[in-house]
């Protein structure tokens, strides 16, 4: 493998916030899958629970007796159906339940994704800040070494302008003593 290739390959890794978000998304996929099956089966328990109903309305109806009058066997069959309706019922509670855990279970996941991806930003912001302060330091070092060199080049100046004058002066006076 070639020193590129490995620089390609760092350059093209995810963070790992995004494994941890995908990861987030597929589990959240499949408790909604499973939530709308469980919403599928309480549908057919309140479909069932109607009938149910309504058959029991049914035997409610019925008077065999004398003069249309309930008998006890009337009474028994209506007693029968009411049975079938409270176990129905405790089949849709439980159902009802189970909901509310994968809805619980689904939620405690999702905060747990974003109270990760939260922290990793935390992370992030931390990082920047501190390469922020860096370049900071590297601009105000910078400055202090531009104040320093432009003190050295007005020094260099000066200190040309005062040979160059002191030249020119001690030239002018033995020119002046050579005439005079």
């Amino acid at each position: 493998m070639k020193i590129g290739d490995k620089a390609k390959q760092a350059g093209t890794r995810r963070p790992q916030w995004v494994n941890w978000a995908i990861v987030g998304l597929l589990f959240y996929g499949m408790l909604l899958s499973v939530t709308v099956t469980a919403q599928e089966k309480l549908n057919r328990l309140v479909e069932e629970r109607e009938k149910l109903h309504r058959e029991w309305q049914e035997s409610e109806s019925q008077k065999s007796g004398i003069f249309g009058n309930r008998t006890k066997k009337d009474m028994i069959a209506t007693q029968e159906w009411m049975s079938r309706i409270i176990q129905k019922d405790n089949q849709i509670m439980a159902e009802l339940e189970m909901l509310k855990d994968i809805e619980t279970t689904t939620i405690s996941h999702e905060k747990e994704d974003y109270k990760f991806i939260a922290q990793k930003q935390q992370n992030d912001i931390g990082i920047l800040k501190r390469a922020l302060a860096e370049k900071e330091l590297e601009v105000e070092k910078a400055k202090a070494d531009g104040l320093t060199n432009e003190w050295a080049a007005f020094l260099l100046f000066l200190t040309t302008l005062i040979f160059g004058y002191l030249y020119f002066n001690g030239k002018r006076k033995t020119k002046q003593q050579l005439a005079g």
